[in-house]
């Protein structure tokens, strides 16, 4: 549970469950979250640090992600949020192509449709609601992590993939600012 699974993983590929009120009360979500958050401190390919990681990643199909920027040089670093049973209830009209890369897919990279705000309800690690906005790259974080906890891979909505070392070099130079 420490570990990134492997692309082929059956929980990257299934609807995960919710957590429950005895996964809090037993500490279920706090041992998930402890294995997300090593998890997401191994990943360094190619100077590329993560963002965000959802539970399937590490092998755990609940539904439950995890913002953490662990690039400590970005002036404007993400905060750091625990979605657990998260929640899309709004979106806006306006959609954008927007780079990604996965964890879960280390050597791909591509165009996906996005839409450029969403307001989400969720739990905190504390099992406490809370309802939130989030616009640009967090509003694709959430959609990207709400699809992992639905079974999809960004590969999945892909309009376009590459190997990352084929990569167009605009997208190339847009994703290491």
């Amino acid at each position: 549970m420490n570990k990134l699974v492997p692309q082929n993983h059956p929980a990257l590929h299934s609807i995960a469950e919710e957590i429950t009120p005895e996964e809090f009360a037993d500490g279920t979500v706090a041992k998930i979250l402890k294995g997300m958050r090593k998890a997401i401190k191994t990943y360094n390919v190619d100077g590329y640090a993560a963002v965000a990681i959802a539970a399937p990643q590490v092998g755990v199909a609940k539904r439950m992600f995890l913002v953490e920027d662990q690039n400590q040089e970005r002036e404007d670093a993400l905060p750091t949020l625990v979605a657990i049973n998260p929640h899309i209830i709004r979106t806006s009209k306006k959609c954008h192509e927007v780079g990604e890369g996965c964890l879960s897919v280390p050597n791909k990279y591509g165009m996906v449709v996005r839409h450029k705000n969403v307001t989400f309800e969720a739990l905190d690690e504390h099992g406490e609601p809370y309802c939130r906005g989030a616009g640009g790259l967090l509003a694709q974080i959430i959609q990207h992590e709400c699809d992992h906890l639905d079974g999809t891979l960004f590969i999945d909505r892909a309009e376009q993939v590459w190997d990352k070392d084929d990569r167009p070099k605009e997208l190339t130079e847009a994703h290491n600012e």
